[in-house]
């Protein structure tokens, strides 16, 4: 009988602990995760609100795909064409700016391809085909992959990991690509907010930016109830509404990385 007393108290008493607050789950882009955007947000927004954001982390291709199967309340990704098509689809309800930054090339110090002195994207990614300089690609359907694409495709240049034994495809995600190009000393296209948050640089560091075909912007879209019955809309909204507020942009603002601002919010 005594176990069985000792069993109940100590049920009882856990019940209280096992009480979880009410939560969201948030299909996003790994870059706002990687660089610990969400370690510098979401505690201000849970103490607000008693509101728990889960955070799935994929790239943006997966993020849609997951959102579109009702795997997830909310949407924060980064490739607009995908994110008004998902909308248009019925699969969102609006999709709304959030914050900006930007691609920069990264590559070893040597820079066997000169990027340094290119003067334009279509230049600087010339300068990689015709050398011939080793290139990791993500090859993951993510943003970024997405937006190395169109910038191959805006050179009017294809390269093939099929025939360019240089043109390497990981099918990893941002951090992983970024390790796997310093150990093989190979150029590759990152968001700005991962590379500076990334730890292992050895010695490769930027060495082609700030030019307007590399601007990168994310978007935030809620899941449609009428595609999804089960969406926790209300929820979502909150959490939209308070990433668009001053506060929420604030915060996206003050997120810094070796003293560098990594993202600049643009709510509309």
């Amino acid at each position: 009988m005594v176990p069985f007393i000792i069993a109940q108290a100590i049920i009882l008493t856990a019940q209280p602990a096992t009480a979880k607050n009410p939560f969201i789950v948030v299909q996003s882009t790994t870059s706002t995760q990687n660089s610990g955007l969400y370690d510098h947000l979401l505690p201000h927004f849970t103490a607000l609100t008693g509101i728990d954001v889960r955070i799935v982390a994929v790239g943006t291709g997966q993020a849609l795909r997951n959102a579109e199967k009702c795997d997830g309340d909310l949407l924060i990704v980064h490739s607009t064409a995908d994110e008004i098509a998902f909308v248009e689809k019925g699969f969102g309800t609006r999709r709304y700016n959030l914050m900006y930054n930007d691609y920069v090339i990264v590559g070893p110090a040597k820079d066997p391809a000169e990027l340094g002195s290119a003067k334009t994207v279509t230049q600087a990614l010339e300068n990689i085909y015709q050398t011939k300089s080793v290139f990791a690609s993500r090859s993951d359907n993510s943003g970024t992959h997405k937006a190395e694409l169109r910038l191959w495709k805006s050179a009017q240049l294809r390269p093939d990991s099929g025939s360019d034994r240089w043109y390497l495809e990981t099918g990893l995600g941002m951090g992983a690509t970024l390790n796997f190009s310093v150990q093989v000393g190979a150029y590759t296209l990152s968001d700005r907010a991962t590379w500076l948050a990334f730890g292992n640089p050895a010695n490769h560091k930027i060495l082609f930016q700030g030019h307007p075909p590399l601007f990168n912007q994310y978007g935030v879209v809620p899941v449609s109830k009428s595609h999804c019955p089960n969406v926790k809309d209300k929820l979502a909204a909150r959490f939209t509404k308070w990433l668009m507020s001053k506060q929420g942009q604030k915060l996206i603002a003050s997120h810094t990385r070796v003293g560098a601002q990594l993202f600049f919010p643009n709510a509309n």
